[in-house]
């Protein structure tokens, strides 16, 4: 009995080995399985995805370039010159000049063709030599222009098989820049850059797609994206090896599974949590790209092109009204100035977090940039209940480590509709806040058609500006300066006058218009000229000139004068150039530069407007100003109930007391004149002693008081 137990337990032992052997191998068989079944998941998945990665690479790069060769076409098709010259007998030789002699070495395109509206061919040009582009590219490039012949529409861009390869074609109509009237059938520019070996190597190294290059057919072998023709074709294919990242990692690490199940188990456990740690890491950074693409980094809220995103997918996704307001913070760039921009920044962040909650409609925020946020509105919620809810915001000052900081906003807003896309939402709400901030600040605007009508008006009108400049069609008037002892002439102020067809055209118009489009320094110089050439034959008559703030600020402004003067022969003695307190604080800097250069060779500098604004004691003496006009509206005070001829006086005294002469404008009655005679006012100006007159009638105005004086000397 104890042999027979005996035997028992051992083949229950034996078998209990055999089913614990059993066990490791059939465990170690699954873990084998399971590791080799895992590995190769990991290799193809790697594989797939860097494959799908660079399939993305590829297709982003052909956009890249049609995307470069398209805004090249635009910038030079979408141009007033081109219209002009193309439609000119001059077209060929323009359109080399611009086109054709740059395609030689021009890195954006190969070459260029113009064609008319009729089909010839006015101008092509390849590598800076002639070339018929119908040979080159076939019947597809007459389509390709035929398509692209009419106005107001974006490059059309293809790729087309030529003898040497593949170029890639983008065409647009020539046209105007300015929306007009309607116009004829056009005359079309094309560009085409050639997919070469360089292209490609250029392609290769932004989007890391090694090897890139072009084939008839896409082999097996390596991965591809076919490049299609106007009629959507493959007429060839981008291609380039896979780096196959998963197969090389494999291979290194094939000879540690074949060493022993365990070490395979560790390292594939190893290699599982590291993959599982770097996808987690490539998911988080990838987000994070995405984020600050869409996001502004200060205060988190979308940018410029998460806003666009978000207002396309709300207006699909909703069918409840949907607003854009635009917000311009007021009196932003004083906080900067005052406290440092770090201030600024933190005031930014506060305002950034109350926007997005300041109504319940609220779907999104942005800020485009500065001090400039936008809100989308989504619900039905009237824009005056919107409205006031953002200026709620501002009514009280915010509290800034101690700071009490206030500011205000401007608000501009614009409704969807159906047929709307965001940038068109976003140009409407853009103009309507430029309204608002015209009218002051804490206003807010809606859009409104006859905003666009507004537009295109100031848009004409700054057209008949620059032809009136350069014409010569608006001259200066002359109004006297009299001495307030004698009476006598004692020097002229050149006023701009513009006439046109439609009437004279006030210089509160044309003047700020001219500031707003950058005209300022042709108007000024233009002025300076022809008053200059008037005066100078006015011997012993001082001339006063007025100049913009922003004239002042132009660092040639004082070499620009200098050579006006040298032109004439005009002694600078006899020149005085007004000025505003406006540019004392806006650029200070540069305002002192031009100054002294002008007053070193004898000009004479006159505060103008003394009274209306806010110029200091300090600024009279820092700047040297040779002589304060003081403002009609102190001059007018006198005649009025209270202590507005006491005003005067003590305006008069100050300036006496700083040894400044001084200028009264605006005199319109002989008790205002006495009362700054009085006072010590040597010059007076204004309607009484004179209005404003053409040259010529000051010239026999001048004439006839030389005969008075000659008489009474007599």
């Amino acid at each position: 009995m104890s042999l027979n137990r005996a035997t028992g337990q051992a083949r229950a032992q034996t078998s209990s080995v055999f089913a614990v052997t059993a066990c490791f191998l059939l465990i170690a068989l699954v873990l084998t399985g399971l590791v080799t079944h895992v590995l190769t998941t990991m290799t193809r998945s790697a594989n797939e995805m860097d494959d799908a990665r660079a399939g993305r690479a590829a297709q982003a790069g052909v956009a890249a370039l049609i995307s470069r060769l398209s805004g090249t076409t635009t910038d030079n098709a979408v141009w007033d010159d081109a219209y002009s010259a193309i439609g000119s007998a001059t077209a060929a030789d323009w359109a080399y000049t611009n086109w054709g002699k740059t395609s030689a070495n021009y890195p954006l395109y190969d070459g260029v063709a113009v064609i008319g509206p009729d089909g010839a061919v006015i101008s092509a040009y390849s590598k800076g030599k002639p070339f018929q582009p119908h040979d080159l590219f076939g019947e597809a490039f007459d389509r390709q222009i035929e398509a692209a012949a009419g106005p107001r529409q974006e490059p059309v861009i293809n790729f087309m098989k030529t003898e040497s390869g593949v170029a890639l074609v983008a065409s647009q109509a020539i046209q105007p820049f300015t929306p007009g009237v309607e116009l004829p059938k056009l005359s079309v520019l094309s560009f085409y850059k050639e997919l070469t070996s360089d292209v490609l190597n250029t392609l290769s190294d932004e989007h890391e797609l090694e090897e890139l290059r072009l084939a008839p057919v896409p082999p097996q072998n390596l991965l591809s994206t076919p490049v299609r023709d106007i009629d959507g074709v493959a007429i060839t294919y981008l291609v380039w090896p896979s780096k196959a990242p998963g197969t090389a990692v494999l291979h290194n690490v094939y000879p540690y599974i074949a060493t022993a199940v365990v070490i395979l188990v560790l390292f594939l456990g190893g290699v599982l949590f590291a993959g599982r740690s770097e996808a987690r890491r490539l998911r988080a950074l990838a987000e994070a790209a995405r984020f600050e693409a869409s996001h502004d980094s200060l205060s988190g809220l979308l940018n410029r092109h998460g806003l666009l995103s978000a207002l396309d997918h709300l207006g699909n996704s909703s069918n409840t009204a949907m607003s854009l307001y635009l917000i311009d913070l007021d009196g932003f760039k004083a906080v900067n100035d005052a406290w440092g921009h770090a201030v600024g920044d933190d005031l930014i962040r506060i305002i950034a977090d109350a926007l997005p909650n300041c109504h319940r409609d609220i779907a999104a925020a942005a800020r485009l940039g500065g001090d400039e946020f936008a809100l989308v509105q989504v619900g039905f919620a009237t824009r005056e209940e919107v409205e006031k809810a953002i200026l709620d915001l501002f009514m009280e000052p915010f509290k800034l480590d101690g700071r009490t900081i206030e500011a205000g906003a401007s608000i501009g807003s614009a409704a969807s509709a159906a047929d709307i896309a965001p940038l068109e939402l976003l140009r409407r709400a853009d103009m309507a806040l430029y309204r608002a901030k015209e009218n002051g600040k804490g206003h807010a605007v809606a859009y409104n058609s006859a905003l666009d009508q507004d537009r295109q008006r100031i848009a004409e009108l700054e057209g008949e500006l620059r032809n009136a400049i350069g014409s010569g069609i608006i001259e200066p008037a002359f109004q006297p300066l009299v001495s307030a002892s004698t009476g006598m002439i004692t020097g002229l102020e050149a006023l701009a006058r513009w006439p046109s067809a439609r009437g004279n055209i006030s210089p509160e118009i044309f003047i700020p218009l001219a500031e707003k489009s950058g005209l300022i320094d042709a108007l000024g110089i233009h002025m300076l000229r022809r008053s200059i050439a008037h005066a100078k034959n006015w011997d012993g008559l001082t001339l006063s000139v007025n100049v913009s703030p922003i004239q002042l600020c132009n660092p040639d402004f004082g070499a620009q004068v200098i050579a006006v003067l040298e032109d004439f022969g005009f002694d600078p003695a006899r020149l005085t150039l007004e000025i505003t307190e406006g540019v004392l604080i806006t650029n200070p800097d540069q305002a002192r530069r031009s100054i002294d250069q002008l007053k070193n060779i004898g000009i004479r500098f006159a505060l103008d407007d003394f009274g209306c604004g806010y110029a200091s004691i300090g600024a009279l003496r820092q700047f040297g100003f040779d002589r304060m006009k003081i403002d009609r509206s102190l001059v007018s005070g006198v005649e009025a109930a209270g202590n507005g001829a006491d005003v005067l006086r003590a305006t008069i005294s100050l300036a006496t007391a700083l040894g400044i002469p001084v200028t009264a404008e605006g005199i319109e009655t002989a008790e205002q004149a006495a009362v700054l005679r009085d006072a010590g006012c040597d010059q007076l100006q204004g309607y009484m002693v004179g209005k404003p007159v053409s040259a010529d009638e000051i010239s026999r105005k001048l004439l006839q008081e030389d005969l008075r004086w000659e008489r009474e000397r007599a």
